[in-house]
């Protein structure tokens, strides 16, 4: 009994050695050598500052009116905390029939259509008025995008097809080329823009 004890107490042991402190460290390291930005969470740096991350989406809507900030594509809802939350990453758990939801939704879909110009019976792509399901998804399909080009290329007086090619060029596609749908990155291609064509200062006295 007692030599099966010191057998399976040894077990314990090593395995806990083995693959709780040799196998991350060992991965940990050979990520650092082989993936440095990834290891670290796809972290955005401007000058010297960490604004995000490339994997964690971002809100460009405004808190108060629910529009659009002007010049900026629109991301995804969250339903994570208050937003794009890390530390609170779920969906909403509302169901399809469920009221508190369509009616969200649809005021989405009116805002989206007003910001945009667009007419009642234009189709909203439904990832522009849902959450994904861990509510830090920074990408939106390509037809999103593309919905938004007149807008913004409009709001930073820029072509639109500067802005079309930005959108393409921030485009992911299916991982390994079959899993998956491709998106764009809503974060990056914002900041895109931002170094390609700043927004125009307000003068004083613009609303």
């Amino acid at each position: 009994m007692l030599k099966q004890l010191r057998t399976a107490a040894l077990m314990i042991v090593v395995l806990t050695v083995l693959t709780g402190l040799a196998y991350p460290i060992a991965m940990t390291g050979i990520a650092q050598v082989l993936f440095p930005d990834k290891a670290d969470g796809s972290l955005i740096r401007r000058n010297g500052q960490v604004i995000g991350s490339g994997l964690i989406g971002q809100s460009f809507v405004d808190a108060d009116s629910g529009r659009v900030l002007p010049g900026y594509f629109r991301s995804r809802p969250s339903a994570a905390g208050d937003g794009y939350d890390a530390a609170l990453s779920s969906g909403s758990n509302l169901g399809p029939t469920n009221q508190e939801l369509l009616d969200r939704v649809a005021a989405d879909v009116a805002t989206i259509r007003d910001e945009n110009g667009l007419a009642t019976d234009v189709e909203i792509p439904v990832d522009l008025v849902t959450a994904s399901g861990s509510g830090l998804d920074p990408h939106i399909s390509p037809a999103s995008a593309t919905l938004q080009v007149p807008r913004v290329a409009r709001e930073r007086g820029m072509g639109e097809d500067q802005v079309t090619d930005l959108v393409e060029q921030h485009t992911d596609g299916r991982t390994l080329g079959v899993l998956g749908e491709p998106g764009v990155n809503v974060v990056m291609l914002n900041l895109a823009l931002d170094e390609l064509q700043p927004m125009p200062a307000k003068r004083s006295g613009d609303a």
